[in-house]
């Protein structure tokens, strides 16, 4: 199915979409893309959440997958040393977190036991980390992120929900945080002879909030025990439903 033939399938589903909402007492699980899409959207969010109508998604890159495993074990060969690749040491704060057997369960959203509850709305926040430093017994989430150019706008509009997300879920989970995390971009430089690529590598500092990430998640499920709500102008996907309708 094409990208086109996606749009118009889900556009289809969400106009014949039936206004009901999440039945009281259930679990509603939550994680930090689904709060992204929750602040982007709500509509959007609603019929993710309430009618398993997901946005299209097109031909995902391969890529960035691809680099986002050559970088762990990367980062995990300087662990087991009890170091930090050269690149970054002196320009983030900590040491990296040495216990690579729980790490690895964090790095799994499936097996992962670093999670948020918020007992009132009955909302379970669980996500992935891709990795975790540690000063003075305090953790600091740190993220790859692998773009094609240099970074040109500040991240913490894309980020800045899911950084704190990862500090409350190591809060909840015992770990102590200090409202503090990093963004780790790579991207390329130069293609050099025998195909090696040469990366720029720059680590960005974010400050967090866990107040926020909690009062997030708050919102986010109760929305699902309202009605459907109205279209995002903003949104393409609910403009899409828009022009459909006055088609």
């Amino acid at each position: 199915m094409t990208s086109g033939e996606q749009m118009t399938l889900w556009a289809l589903m969400n106009e014949r979409a039936p206004d009901t909402r999440m039945p009281e007492n259930s679990k509603i699980r939550l994680s930090p893309s689904s709060l992204n899409l929750f602040l982007e959207c709500r509509r959007c969010f609603w019929l993710d959440k309430n009618k398993g109508i997901k946005r299209p998604r097109g031909i995902f890159p391969s890529l960035p997958s691809g680099m986002d495993s050559v970088i762990k074990k990367y980062f995990d060969s300087y662990r087991l040393n009890s170091d930090m690749p050269p690149e970054i040491k002196g320009k983030i704060t900590g040491v990296l977190f040495s216990d690579i057997v729980t790490l690895e369960k964090w790095r799994n959203w499936r097996q992962s036991d670093l999670c948020y509850e918020d007992r009132e709305s009955k909302a379970i926040l669980v996500g992935a980390l891709d990795d975790c430093l540690v000063e003075n017994d305090f953790y600091i989430p740190l993220d790859y992120k692998t773009r094609g150019y240099e970074l040109k706008e500040d991240p913490r509009r894309y980020y800045q929900n899911q950084l704190d997300c990862y500090c409350l879920m190591l809060e909840h989970s015992g770990f102590r945080t200090k409202g503090l995390a990093y963004l780790l971009y790579y991207w390329p430089e130069e293609v050099e002879q025998n195909g090696i690529v040469r990366f720029h590598v720059k680590p960005i500092r974010i400050e967090t909030n866990i107040e926020s990430a909690k009062k997030t998640v708050k919102n986010a499920a109760k929305l699902l025990s309202l009605p459907m709500p109205k279209s995002n102008p903003h949104c393409e996907y609910c403009s899409l439903v828009t022009k459909r309708r006055n088609e």
